[in-house]
Formats: C-alpha cells, structure tokens, sequence
C-alpha cells in the first residue's frame, strides 16, 4: 500500500471515529440549559408547598436504635441478615400514611427507596436484597405512590449513593467494616469494583424514574469527598444526574451529589438538622432551600430515643423556615410492623390542626420585604401575590403591639385562625409613624397565634 492510499485510509478512520464519537455524545443525555426565571417555574410548586414529609424506612426498624445502626455497631452483612429475615411490616398501609400527611399539611413526601445499608423498598431487578424476598414479598414503593398520588400529594424517592451491603461497593470512612488500620483499606477493597457499583446505581435510578410514573423530587444522599471517602468521580454525579433529568425532565434535584460548582448540577440545598439564620445564598444570591429535621434525634424508628420536639417547636421550626425563603420536609421513621410511632401521629395531628386553620401564612409564603420590621418575639412571613403579611405571635404580648413605621400602610387586621378583627390606632409624638394593635388580654385557643394584615 502506498504512501497516498495510507494517507485515505487513516483519514478515512479518523472521520468514522469521529462521527461514532459525535453520535454516541449525541446520544448522551446532557443537563439542560435553563434561565433563572425557567429554573423558578419548574420549582414554582414546591416553593409554593413549603411542607413535607420525608420518610425513613428500611430493615433498621427492627433494631429499633437508628439507621446508622449497622455503621454504629460495625455489623457485617452476616450479622444483619436476621433483620432482612424477620422484615414483614404487616400493618403497612400507606393510605393511612397518605391520609395522615394530607391532614398534617403536607403537600409531597419523600421516601427512602433505598438507604445506606443497601435494602431497597421496590422490586428491583437488579438486586435480591429487596422488600419482595422477605417474608413481607410486597413491592412498598409501588403501593406507597400510588396511596400518596391519591391523597393528591406529590411524590419523591430519596437514593443513598451509599451502599454497605453490595459486594463492589468499596470500603471507606462511613463503612461498617472501615478498618482501624490505615493500610487495611487496600487489603479489604481487593477485588471489589466501583465501576460495577455505579452501573448497579444508575440501572436502579432508571428503575425508580421509569415504573412509577411521574416522580417529583429525586432526593440523592451523601457525597463525601477527601480521605477514604468518595466524590463525584466515584458515583459519576455527572452521569446519574444527566440519567434522571433525561427520564423525568422536570423533576427537583438536591445539592448532594457534588456538584455545586456545576451548571444544572442542582436545584436546591439542604441544611440537616439546624436552624438557618438567613435565607442561604450561593455565590452572592440567595437559592432555594429546605432543611430536613426530625421529630426527634433520628431518622428511622428509634423506640428508646425520648429526645421528642413538642407540636409548638414543631411548628415555629415551619413558620421560621418560610420566614427566610425555604421549605420544611419532617421526618418519620415508620415501626418495624408499618405504622407510624404514637408520638409522631399525635405530633403530626396538632401541625395539621394549626395549619388547617392558619396555613395561609405558610403556603405561597416566603420572607417579608425588609421594610417590615417584626416586633419582639414574632416572626414575619409574606405572601408577594395577595400582599399580606403574617405576624406569627410566638409569645402571647399583654395587651397589644407595636409595628414600626406602618401607620399608613395597613388596610385591615384580623386574627387568622377566626377572622376576627384587630383594632388599631396611630401612636402620637415620636411613635406617629408606628401602629398599636389592641390584642385580647387572653390568647385565642391556637398553639401559636397569627395576625393577617392587609397591606395598603
């Protein structure tokens, strides 16, 4: 072959490469490009929602000591087995689950399909270790979305990146079997291959977004990068989240697959277990959020942990929420048997009743214009489409109150929960730009009272 038909040739494989490279990029799934204002539509439910029910449940019920309870007591798989063994909630009924987010004033609910001890509440073909080869034998997240679509409430699945049970998933720092040894890691990692483990992920991903309908929220937990731990190489973020905005285009997407840096690579962040002093910002703007918290110090059912939030803190963590811009998703770790635990029925309950009578200062709402200053011991939450403001009393006051500088600014007040109206007057002298409001002298029969005025 001479030099010139050489030539044609390796040109000729050059130009099939790189068609077959062009095609196959094609093919590939990219994350969308949005504006700002396309971003806030697709969200404009779920900021509109502001209430939650997330939902942690697998075979940690059992023990009944915290879903961390295999990394906790460094269980090996052998020694958790008797929990996949002995799984039958026999009780599970998630149309009484659905009906009681519903009357709490929940608008979507999130569930763990699969948590971080690798045990997956739907009937994945990819996997043995599920909820249909227990005794139970039932598909929980098939039944689950379809009670919760019913209710007319939202739904999301919540995916652990983390996997102790699955035999490719290598050993890190959260692992139950992490050694104390610096070089056991290596030993212990012989022969286990992350590249399967992120294929395992992804064809359970699809699984999740393809046999149930419309899912809402795809809740992705944890990315732990640095030493014996793992970031967004490890689990290829880039591609599982490319995967499901491909599958569900329109569906909400956490901030904890790593990839804050990255263009379309969330939607909203997610302070754990804390209350935020400011409405979070992200390079200078303030983005969307929704702190995750508990009834009490876990997330699965823990029978011996008493560390229990009254209805009252319960709901001033909600109106605060709103108060700077965010959502609250409250957890509940259901009883091995399916039910949900008394003390968070009767919990739930009183947010419901609260929010049946005062929730038009939680839904639509966000943080009022800075114009508004809250008086002592209240929070202030603002409706931007009616123009209302919610002044949430969280300490009763003797008498009445004081607003600074709204003397030509209000309309009207009433009390929420009974519409009753709330008189008012001008002060005199240096308080003549300001407001008394004359309160009863006793507080009205609500956890927390509300005054609704009517802005000018």
């Amino acid at each position: 072959m001479n030099k010139r038909v050489l030539r044609i040739v390796l040109a000729a494989i050059c130009l099939l490469l790189i068609a077959e490279i062009m095609a196959s990029a094609s093919a590939t799934p990219q994350l969308p490009k949005e504006t700002e204002a396309q971003k806030a539509q697709r969200l404009k439910w779920w900021t509109e929602a502001r209430f939650g029910m997330f939902i942690h449940w697998g075979l940690y019920a059992l023990p009944a000591r915290h879903e961390w309870v295999k990394n906790r007591e460094r269980l090996t798989n052998e020694q958790y087995q008797k929990y996949f063994e002995h799984f039958n909630p026999d009780l599970y009924n998630p149309r009484e689950w659905a009906k009681m987010a519903k009357a709490a004033g929940m608008k979507y609910a999130v569930i763990t399909a699969k948590h971080h001890e690798g045990f997956c509440l739907w009937d994945s073909k990819h996997t043995d270790y599920k909820a249909t080869k227990t005794p139970f034998g039932r598909d929980i997240l098939k039944e689950f979305v379809e009670a919760f679509r019913a209710e007319g409430l939202k739904v999301g699945f919540y995916y652990s990146l983390l996997d102790w049970h699955h035999p490719d998933y290598t050993i890190d720092r959260f692992h139950p079997l992490r050694p104390d040894k610096e070089a056991d890691y290596e030993k212990l990692n012989a022969g286990k291959d992350m590249a399967r483990y992120r294929e395992y992920m992804k064809n359970q991903v699809r699984e999740l977004l393809t046999n149930y309908g419309e899912i809402s929220i795809m809740w992705f937990d944890f990315s732990f990068p640095g030493k014996h731990g793992k970031g967004r190489d490890d689990w290829d973020s880039i591609g599982l989240l490319k995967l499901a905005r491909s599958l569900q285009p329109h569906i909400i997407v956490d901030d904890r697959l790593d990839l804050q840096d990255v263009e379309g690579g969330w939607d909203f962040t997610t302070p754990e277990q804390v209350i935020v002093t400011k409405w979070p910002e992200y390079k200078g703007k303030r983005i969307p959020w929704e702190t995750c918290q508990t009834f009490s110090g876990s997330w699965g059912y823990y029978r011996d942990e008493y560390t229990w939030k009254s209805p009252a803190q319960l709901i001033t963590l909600l109106i605060d929420s709103v108060s700077k811009g965010g959502n609250l998703l409250l957890n509940v770790g259901p009883t091995g048997r399916g039910t949900f635990d008394q003390r968070a029925q009767e919990r739930l309950k009183a947010i419901g009743e609260w929010l049946a009578l005062n929730g038009r200062s939680i839904y639509g709402c966000t943080q009022a214009p800075e114009e508004f200053g809250a008086p002592p011991n209240t929070v202030l939450t603002w409706n931007p489409e009616s123009k209302r403001l919610y002044v949430h009393l969280l300490a009763y006051p003797l008498g009445g109150l004081w607003l600074k500088n709204m003397a030509d600014r209000v309309e009207y007040i009433q009390f929420l929960h009974d519409a009753s109206e709330i008189r008012f007057r001008p002060g005199s002298g240096a308080e003549a730009k300001d407001l008394w409001l004359s309160l009863p002298i006793q507080k009205p029969p609500v956890e927390i009272p509300v005054l609704e005025i009517f802005i000018k």
